[in-house]
Order: structure tokens, then C-alpha cells, then sequence
């Protein structure tokens, strides 16, 4: 009995404390985020068409292609995450090589060694929304031709949505696909 009830006791107050002072606590916070941590909504015409901080599966060739999502059916939020595999492992090299190999198919003047390793690999949450602006560049050439645009007013659209690093210094660059895909609908 010595050892059960401060043992009892502390579980007690655990989970307590885990889960209704810390949920709650978690939720204040939230309040004080955007849409009250429900997700930045992206609306267009009124409408919703997606998350600003979640990816989108895009994969018709008049459109930007985000990176490949390993997160369930397409970008599924509730089951996203990496791939969990290392750079040697079979697997992984056997789905980099496909995506390298579609990619290649719906870009054919792009060389294997010109496409940029984040439209061909996961992200750690599998729902990563931005690519590298060498990413967005070199989708220009398919867009263009599926669009019948000229590829120098796709090229400074994607200049146009390219995200800064934070004051200069953290992070790199980076183009939000979403954001770039509506401005793309709205293209003149």
C-alpha cells in the first residue's frame, strides 16, 4: 500500500493534467490562430479549393505538380507522413524512379538529371504545399505548351509567387503550388 496510492495518485493526476489542463490548454492556444486552428482555407470565387498549408494533387499537365504525397489517397491529412524509408532502401529508389519516369513522360524536354529532387521525392509530412522555384521552372515548358501560353509570362508568374526566405535568413525559397495554380486559372 506504501507504494500503490503516491503510484495511483500520480497516475491520477497524469492523466488529469495530459488530458483535459493540456487538450485544453492546446485548445486557448488555437483560438488565437487563423480560422481559430481549423486550417487557412484557400477560397476562390467564394468557393473553398484547399488548405494553404497543406498540398494538393495535382496532376494534369496544364497545371503545376506539387511533390509526390506518400500521405494515404492523394493529400490525406489524417494519415499524412514521410515515407520512413532511408535513401538506399529498394522501395524508395523504386518510387523515386517512378516518379522520375512519369515526370519524364509528361515533360520530355526536360533531362533526368534537370528534374529537381522535390518533385520526386516525399517531404517528411507526405503534405508538404510548396515546391522550390526550380521545381515550378521547370514545369514551365509542359504548362506552356498545354495552355498555349508563352513560357517568359509563365516564368514571371512563378517569379511573381516565389515566398522569400524570412527576413532574408531562415528557410529558403519557395513557391506555395495552390497559389500558383489559382493565379495560373486566372491568367490573361
Amino acid at each position: 500500500m506504501k507504494h500503490i496510492l503516491p503510484a495511483l495518485r500520480l497516475t491520477l493526476v497524469s492523466v488529469f493534467f495530459f488530458c483535459v489542463v493540456y487538450t485544453l490548454l492546446i485548445w486557448v492556444i488555437a483560438q488565437a490562430a487563423p480560422n481559430k486552428g481549423g486550417g487557412e482555407t484557400v477560397t476562390v470565387n467564394g468557393k473553398v479549393v484547399g488548405f494553404a498549408l497543406e498540398g494538393q494533387n495535382f496532376t494534369k499537365d496544364n497545371y503545376f505538380w506539387s511533390r509526390p504525397s506518400k500521405a494515404g489517397n492523394g493529400y490525406d491529412a489524417t494519415s499524412g507522413s514521410g515515407s520512413n524509408k532511408g535513401p538506399s532502401n529498394p522501395d524508395y529508389l523504386a518510387d523515386v524512379q517512378a516518379h522520375i519516369d512519369s515526370f519524364l513522360v509528361h515533360n520530355p524536354t526536360v533531362k533526368k538529371e534537370d528534374v529537381p529532387s522535390d518533385l520526386v521525392t516525399y517531404s517528411a509530412s507526405g503534405l508538404d504545399p510548396d515546391i522550390s522555384p526550380a521545381a515550378a521552372y521547370v514545369q514551365v515548358a509542359r504548362i506552356a505548351k498545354a495552355r498555349n501560353i508563352r513560357e517568359d509570362k509563365l516564368n514571371g508568374l512563378v517569379e511573381t509567387h516565389i515566398d522569400k526566405p524570412l527576413m532574408g535568413l531562415f528557410g529558403t525559397e519557395k513557391v506555395n503550388v495552390l497559389q500558383l495554380n489559382i493565379a495560373l486559372d486566372n491568367l490573361k
